[in-house]
């Protein structure tokens, strides 16, 4: 039987990603999806919660690839060092050849608000869960939650510039561009000391 045979759920993944695309997320049901690739619906919600989660499926390896990148930096790293490991380790997470999976999921996650706030949602995440691992290497407030939040600005910034059509850098050397636009920005702002 269909149902069990094995990458059942990437299958269903890559079947959703072009339904959504084609017909649109809210016209597209569960049932479907798993039509698309010969499985039944029961076996869809065995691997999903609902069609949300297709989408957003991977959360935790995500997040968890940051703290990775966050533990592994050197003791003594400042907190915007610390933030260039766990962006680095992140963009593992993201190999060239998921560029084209990544920019289909984006422009449907584009045309429906719902699914933009969840990725808001993911985005405010990563900076709790990376200011919570920065405070565990002993990095006090406010520098832990700024770098976090700076760290989730830059991945941002460059996972969009990731996926437009005709980029070829990998996502670290984007990252890595973007964090250092950010360091010039604030090494300005404390050249020219802006505030009192």
């Amino acid at each position: 039987m269909g149902r069990w045979e094995p990458g059942a759920r990437e299958r269903l993944q890559a079947a959703a990603l072009e339904l959504f695309a084609t017909r649109g997320f809210e016209q597209t049901t569960a049932a479907e999806i798993a039509q698309a690739v010969g499985l039944t619906e029961r076996t869809f919600f065995r691997h999903f919660s609902d069609k949300r989660e297709v989408l957003f499926f991977g959360q935790q390896e995500f997040l968890q690839a940051f703290i990775d990148g966050v533990e592994a930096a050197p003791p003594e790293t400042s907190p915007l060092e610390v933030i260039a490991s766990a962006l680095q380790a992140a963009a593992s997470f993201f190999p060239d050849e998921r560029r084209s999976y990544s920019r289909m999921r984006q422009s449907v996650i584009d045309q429906n608000p719902p699914l933009q706030e969840r990725e808001l949602h993911k985005l405010a995440g990563l900076a709790t869960t990376v200011a919570a691992a920065l405070r565990a290497r002993g990095i006090g407030e406010p520098a832990a939650t700024l770098a976090a939040e700076s760290g989730a600005t830059v991945f941002g910034i460059a996972f969009t510039q990731w996926i437009r059509d005709g980029e070829t850098r990998s996502l670290a050397a984007i990252a890595s561009d973007v964090l250092r636009e950010l360091l010039d920005l604030t090494g300005a702002a404390t050249a020219s000391r802006p505030f009192p």
